[in-house]
C-alpha cells in the first residue's frame, strides 16, 4: 500500500510516495515484454523530498539522471537501486557548479529536459542548473523532437538556413523526414512564407505535364516508381537552378511533396485512364502463378486490359509475379514476368493429336517498366500476338534471351 506524498502536474514527472513508512521516488519508464508501462521506485530521504517540493529544476534533473538506469533495466530487469540512490545527493543537494560537473560525468536524458523547457544552448555548454531556470511542468514533445532532429543533422554535418528550415516546416518534414509531406503554411514564420511559396511554385511549374501512374505490379494502391524518380529528378534540378542557396534537404523535401501529391492523385485515378478504349474481340483468360483464373468476354462493360490489370492488382505478391493472358480460340497468349522485367508471347504451332500435346512457339522479350507492360497488354488485346511484332525484339532462343537479360542487368 502506498500513499502519494507529492506529485507535479498530470504527466510523467516522478512522484514521491510513502510505502510502509518509507519515502520513495516512483516513476514510469520504458515498457515490459507485453508493451505495458514499467514502474520503478527507490528510497529517498526527507531532505530530498524538501528539494523536490521547492525546486522544479532539480526535480527534473533527477528524473533525467534516473531514466538511463530505467532503460538499462530493460523489459524485465530490476532497477539498480544503489545507483539510483547514489544520484540523490549530487543532483539535489550539491551546489550548482558541482551539479554541472556531475552531469558531465554521468548519462542523462537531455531530450527530457528540452521537452520541459530547459535552455538548449546552456545544456549544450554543460550549464544544466542555469538551463533549468526556464523549465516548466508542462512538457512540449514537439520541442524535444525538433531538438533531436537538429542534433541528428549536426551529426551529419548538415547546416540549415532560415529558408531551408521554413521549407521543411511547410512540408511537415522538419522533425520526421519520412512522414508523408503536407502543405502547412501556418507552421512557417509569416515573414518567410512568401519565399517558401516561391520555392513551391518553382517545383509546381517544373512538374507541369508530368504525372505518376498507377502500377498494378505493386498492388491496389501501387504507383510507378520510375515515374516518381523521373518527376523528383526534374523538380530537384529546377529548384536548384532557381534557388541555389537552398540546402539539399530542403530541395528534396519539395520534390517529395510534389511526388507524394501526384502519387495520391494516381491512387484515386481509375485504371481506365491508363488504357486505350478498344477491347478484344474474343474471350480471354487471365491466370496467375497460383492457379487463379478470370474470364473476360466481348461486350463486357470494362475493357480486357483494365480487367487484366485489376486482376493483377488483386493477386500480385512477392511469390506471385507471373501472369498470363490467353486467347484459347486463336491458340495464343502472352505471359508477363514482373520479377524479371520480361514477357513471353506464345503461339500454338500444332494442335495436339493422338494423345500428343500441342506444340508451341515461345518467344521472349525484355520489358521496359510499367509503360512497356501496358503497351504489350493493350496490343495483344487488340490484335493478338501479331500485334506485338513492333514491341520486340522477340528472341526465340531462351539461352540467348537470358544472356540479353543479364547484360541489361549489368548496365
Amino acid at each position: 500500500m502506498s500513499d502519494v506524498v507529492f506529485t507535479r502536474g498530470s504527466g510523467w514527472i516522478p512522484s514521491v510516495v510513502r510505502e510502509d513508512g518509507v519515502l520513495k521516488l516512483m516513476l514510469g519508464a520504458g515498457a515490459d515484454a507485453l508493451h505495458e508501462p514499467r514502474t520503478f521506485s527507490f528510497p529517498i530521504g526527507e531532505e530530498h523530498l524538501a528539494v523536490i517540493r521547492e525546486d522544479l529544476g532539480r526535480h527534473l534533473l533527477l528524473w533525467s539522471a534516473v531514466l538511463p538506469l530505467c532503460d538499462a533495466a530493460g523489459t524485465r530487469g530490476r532497477l539498480d537501486e544503489d545507483a539510483a540512490v547514489a544520484l540523490l545527493d549530487p543532483v539535489l543537494l550539491s551546489a550548482p557548479a558541482d551539479v554541472d560537473a556531475y552531469f558531465g560525468r554521468i548519462r542523462w536524458d537531455k531530450d527530457r529536459l528540452v521537452a520541459h523547457g530547459a535552455g538548449v544552448e546552456l545544456l549544450e555548454r554543460g550549464q544544466v542548473c542555469a538551463a533549468m531556470r526556464t523549465a516548466t511542468e508542462a512538457s512540449d514533445a514537439k520541442r524535444a523532437q525538433e531538438y533531436h532532429a537538429q542534433r541528428r543533422r549536426a551529426e551529419r554535418g548538415t547546416v540549415l538556413g532560415p529558408l531551408d528550415a521554413a521549407v521543411l516546416r511547410y512540408t511537415g518534414q522538419y522533425v520526421h523526414g519520412a512522414t508523408v509531406p503536407r502543405r502547412l503554411p501556418d507552421a512557417v514564420d509569416p515573414a518567410l512564407l512568401p519565399e517558401v511559396v516561391r520555392v513551391v511554385a518553382t517545383a509546381e511549374h517544373a512538374c507541369d505535364g508530368l504525372r505518376i501512374g498507377r502500377d498494378p505490379r505493386r498492388g491496389r494502391r501501387g504507383t510507378d516508381k520510375r515515374d516518381w524518380e523521373r518527376m523528383a529528378a526534374t523538380i530537384e534540378a529546377a529548384v536548384r537552378r532557381a534557388h541555389p542557396e537552398l540546402a539539399d534537404e530542403a530541395v528534396r523535401t519539395v520534390a517529395f511533396l510534389m511526388c507524394s501529391e501526384a502519387a495520391g492523385r494516381a491512387r484515386n485515378t481509375p485504371l481506365e485512364a491508363y488504357e486505350e478504349a478498344a477491347g478484344g474481340r474474343t474471350v480471354l483468360s487471365f491466370t496467375d502463378d497460383k492457379g487463379a483464373e478470370k474470364k473476360w468476354r466481348p461486350g463486357s462493360p470494362r475493357t480486357a486490359a483494365v480487367e487484366f490489370w485489376e486482376f493483377v492488382e488483386a493477386r500480385v505478391a512477392s511469390g506471385n509475379q507471373v501472369f498470363t493472358i490467353e486467347d484459347e480460340e486463336k491458340g495464343e497468349g502472352i505471359q508477363v514476368h514482373f520479377s524479371a522485367d520480361s514477357a513471353a508471347r506464345i503461339t500454338t504451332v500444332r494442335e495436339g493429336r493422338g494423345g500428343a500435346g500441342p506444340e508451341y512457339r515461345v518467344e521472349y522479350s525484355l520489358v521496359d517498366g510499367m509503360s512497356g507492360y501496358r503497351s504489350l497488354v493493350s496490343a495483344f488485346v487488340r490484335g493478338g500476338c501479331a500485334a506485338l511484332d513492333g514491341l520486340g525484339p522477340w528472341i526465340l532462343d531462351h539461352a540467348e534471351f537470358e544472356r540479353a537479360r543479364r547484360r541489361r542487368g549489368g548496365r
